[in-house]
């Protein structure tokens, strides 16, 4: 159990790590920041507010004591000792009342004081955390940025890893296309393969098919000049055979017997 416990909590480690931004964090912890420092602001302007209060209450205590000890005064003045001695009896009670509100006001104003002091701090604290806050978020995403152009550049991201892979895989499918097609050209010039349209022939029929044409060729040719050739002697032997006939008209005598009716 206690080594399954260590496993699922080394796992949640890794995977809250995977899973954590430092700029999130930062950000969260300054606003937990601001927060305690507003709760101190608070705490001093409550503070502040209780001891305004302590002022307001010692004014009026002190006035009446003043009004108390003017009673006494004339009381005195008028021969009424009784009234004189009960002014001042209350106005030693009052005076009583001043001291320990005095005692509460200075108090107060020491833990004003304090709180005010903490609040300053406190304030220059956050100020300083949120300058150091954004100076390393701004180094985080510059530093990010870098890996990730450099990660691009050396082809190990996840985003150019599947493009390096597409094009591998579209220049394997173009390799294995041309080297299909290359052994079927080898096959059908070989004649191992029919070629159903007729128009690829191999390389030993191509040649017998032009020495047969080569051959028909010639035989057209030399029909062709021997049947000129026998047209030109029967040509000879017709103008031959129309000389003669003239040369033995001519040689024939003019007058020829002629035959009477009887």
């Amino acid at each position: 159990m206690k080594r399954m416990g260590m496993i699922f909590r080394a796992k949640a480690n890794k995977a809250l790590d995977r899973a954590e931004d430092p700029r999130e964090t930062l950000d969260y912890s300054y606003q937990k920041q601001l927060e305690l420092l507003q709760k101190v602001r608070r705490g001093v302007a409550d503070v502040a507010t209780s001891r305004k209060r302590l002022e307001l209450q010692l004014n009026q205590l002190q006035q009446q004591s003043t009004k108390l000890e003017d009673q006494g005064r004339k009381a005195l003045a008028l021969g009424r000792e009784d009234l004189a001695r009960e002014a001042l009896s209350r106005r030693a009670a009052l005076q009583q009342q001043v001291t320990d509100l005095e005692t509460q006001h200075a108090t107060l104003q020491g833990e004003e004081e304090k709180l005010t002091l903490a609040a300053q701090r406190l304030q220059a604290k956050v100020d300083a955390f949120r300058t150091k806050k954004e100076t390393i978020k701004a180094t985080y995403t510059a530093a990010q940025a870098q890996t990730r152009i450099g990660e691009a550049f050396s082809g190990i991201s996840e985003e150019m890893g599947d493009v390096g892979l597409a094009i591998q895989r579209a220049e394997d499918k173009t390799a294995q296309l041309q080297a299909r097609a290359g052994a079927i050209d080898e096959l059908l010039a070989s004649g191992a393969l029919d070629d159903q349209s007729g128009m690829h022939k191999d390389d030993i029929q191509a040649e017998l098919d032009q020495l047969s044409g080569g051959t028909d060729v010639e035989l057209e040719l030399q029909r062709m000049k021997a049947e000129l050739a026998g047209g030109s002697s029967s040509q000879q032997a017709i103008e031959g055979g129309t000389d003669q006939s003239q040369s033995q008209s001519q040689q024939q005598p003019k007058d020829t017997p002629r035959f009477d009716k009887q």
